[in-house]
């Protein structure tokens, strides 16, 4: 960018210097292009004019503005547009660290996706645009009708219920992937349950929570462990093996030792809750 001045004077010097006066500049620091060289008068009394210069200096231009917020809206119209959504509001509410961007609008379900798989790729491509110059980091996230708020809700009832199972059970449990913000949220939830913890395994697009207890994994009853047994009589599998178990004689039967009534349950090797299959 360049501003200049144009200034006269009784010598091409004098008018220089009034010209880099209106610039607000020293003389040093402006060139300058001679309009008219002065001319004196006829007989020291008639005719004559001063000098005519211009004085000019080049100035860089200006940084161009960068407005995150503006331009990831404009983008995200752009987007929506060629989904065909073109009518589509974008609400923004500007916070300390970044905006919240709200959609609203007819027919803007699909917008959300699978488990708001959708949703979160427009806002991590919106991100990109708020943030493509260098400087601070620029927060911004995305919601259409709520959906972020009913999601967390969601996930910290899962949390919690995981969590609480876990100290039941003495297991741990690997919830689906998820992106770093629902995994939060679902760590927050599980640190308000006594006994329980969570922790991330995975790489990438796996990432997901496991939840366990405090102490690690309790090791499972034996009879858990044990499952069926071939071999030992009275099982099933045994008695299907070998077919019916014949009749004795009649002789033998005739005076049958008393049977206690009700369930043997003082013997450590009887099953508390019939077969027990193992789980694989």
């Amino acid at each position: 960018m360049i501003r200049e001045a144009i200034a006269k004077g009784d010598t091409v010097e004098a008018a220089f210097a009034n010209a880099c006066r209106e610039l607000g500049v020293d003389t040093t620091e402006a060139e300058c292009d001679i309009l008219e060289m002065p001319t004196k008068k006829t007989l020291g009394l008639f005719g004559g004019s001063p000098a005519k210069v211009r004085a000019f200096i080049e100035e860089p231009e200006p940084p161009a503005v960068h407005d995150p917020i503006t331009e990831a809206t404009e983008y995200l119209k752009n987007v929506l547009a060629a989904m065909g959504l073109p009518d589509v509001e974008v609400n923004v509410k500007e916070e300390e660290t970044g905006a919240a961007l709200t959609l609203s609008g007819d027919d803007l379900g699909f917008i959300i996706g699978h488990r708001g798989e959708t949703l979160d790729a427009l806002q991590y491509l919106s991100s990109l645009v708020a943030n493509h110059v260098e400087g601070a980091y620029f927060r911004l996230t995305l919601d259409v009708g709520n959906y972020r708020e009913k999601r967390k809700e969601t996930l910290e009832a899962l949390g919690r219920k995981m969590a609480f199972r876990a100290v039941k059970s003495g297991r741990n449990s690997s919830l689906e992937p998820m992106n770093p913000y629902e995994r939060r949220i679902i760590h927050t939830a599980v640190q308000t349950v006594e006994g329980a913890k969570s922790w991330s395994e995975g790489e990438d697009m796996g990432r997901h929570v496991v939840i366990g207890p405090e102490g690690g994994e309790r090791p499972q009853r034996r009879g858990d462990r044990r499952g069926p047994n071939p071999n030992r009589r009275g099982n099933n599998f045994d008695r299907d093996r070998r077919g019916p178990r014949p009749q004795r004689p009649a002789q033998n039967r005739t005076n049958p030792a008393p049977r206690a009534e009700g369930p043997k349950s003082d013997d450590p090797g009887a099953p508390i809750y019939g077969k027990i299959e193992v789980k694989k």
